[in-house]
């Protein structure tokens, strides 16, 4: 077999993530490595760790990001937060809830599930009813921007009812971080984790988290030990924190930091909240255009998730193959619909970088010619 170097298509990013990485992130990615102890690397470390403060909104001492995916960081909250037996009421309305379940279940933990539909919005009231049936639950964990429906929920309100009842409030905010309003210490969010590859516009494979004082206080007077090493944030907090002499923890991913930190620093030039704005004045544009030609957001529009809209698929139309058409004849990616709404949804990715007008365009003009071709 002659295996060759891989070229790589040059796709338009436009799917539940990740998203097209800024220009500048690639080009810092590009850079020559140095060494993870390096006092350069360090103080970069640094410096990523007070620009994730001013994304997530925090003054939290440990705030920084851990070396995998999004799903490592909820993984790294979950396992940190949560003992085995120790009752935590996960909230779902779309398939990461149920990433969470099984996570929580595979570390012995038990989850009291509340459910609301897909495509609607976290009921603070079943939230209220299901903490007043269980009040040995210390934990609530909800997911704020549910990527599998594009459904915004009411975080602030979640965290009030779950610390009136005395819980430690966890948030999964990997698709609001950096593209909807976010505000953890201001909401009491107790610990966050959230990913590098969509409204950071960097690439995937990092995950911020954030850990308050609640959330700390918890894993110290844990009476069992983290059921991981490598997430203990006992462990690595060693690797990141910057008061006393910092050890070894593993060979961090030093080119993919590089990216990550353009890309907060972009983040803080363009300003948070006119980042917030563009993402919602574009969608509702895409959303504007895409009922010109005749479809339908699939979410209310009062808890839609700006970055991330869920289209519904019109009868008689095979979603997949307008998914196809794009890919193969505009490089265009979309997404499809998960779990419940699997061939019922396209999912459309208006995420960091990939949120503008010539993307909006785009993605309207190849809709309307991929239906109209299978209308033929």
């Amino acid at each position: 077999m002659n295996i060759q170097s891989h070229k790589t298509p040059e796709r338009v990013l436009m799917g539940p993530g990740p998203s097209n990485a800024h220009p500048e992130v690639l080009k810092a990615m590009s850079k020559q490595a140095v060494g993870h102890l390096d006092p350069s690397f360090l103080e970069l470390m640094n410096e990523i760790r007070e620009l994730l403060r001013y994304v997530f909104q925090t003054k939290n001492d440990k705030t920084f990001a851990v070396s995998g995916p999004g799903t490592l960081g909820m993984e790294s909250c979950l396992v940190n937060l949560v003992e085995p037996g120790e009752k935590i009421v996960i909230c779902q309305n779309g398939f990461f809830a149920g990433r969470m379940k099984a996570i929580i279940e595979q570390a012995g933990g038990i989850p009291v599930m509340v459910h609301d539909d897909w495509g609607t919005k976290i009921s603070p009231e079943k939230l209220e009813d299901a903490l007043k049936k269980n009040p040995d639950v210390k934990v609530v964990a909800f997911v704020h921007a549910e990527t599998s429906t594009g459904v915004l929920s009411d975080a602030k309100t979640l965290s009030e009812i779950a610390h009136k009842n005395n819980c430690v409030v966890l948030a999964d905010t990997v698709t609001s971080l950096g593209g909807s309003p976010l505000y953890v210490d201001e909401w009491n969010i107790d610990a966050s984790y959230s990913g590098s590859q969509k409204c950071l516009s960097a690439t995937a494979g990092l995950s911020p988290v954030t850990f308050g004082e609640r959330a700390v206080e918890k894993i110290k007077n844990r009476k069992t030990k983290v059921q991981s090493w490598f997430m203990d944030l006992n462990t690595i907090w060693t690797y990141w924190q910057s008061e006393t002499k910092r050890s070894y923890h593993h060979t961090a991913p030093i080119n993919s930091f590089y990216g990550l930190h353009e890309a907060l620093v972009l983040k803080k030039e363009e300003g948070l909240e006119n980042s917030w704005n563009r993402h919602t004045n574009n969608s509702k544009k895409l959303c504007e255009s895409l009922e010109g030609i005749g479809l339908k957001p699939f979410v209310n529009e009062e808890y839609r998730l700006p970055q991330l809209v869920s289209v519904g698929v019109p009868e008689g139309i095979d979603e997949a193959e307008v998914r196809k058409y794009a890919l193969e004849k505009h490089n265009l990616e979309i997404g499809a619909g998960l779990g419940d709404l699997a061939g019922k949804i396209w999912r459309v990715g208006l995420m960091g970088y990939s949120s503008n007008q010539q993307n909006i365009d785009l993605c309207v003009k190849v809709f309307e010619e991929a239906i109209n071709a299978q209308k033929k």
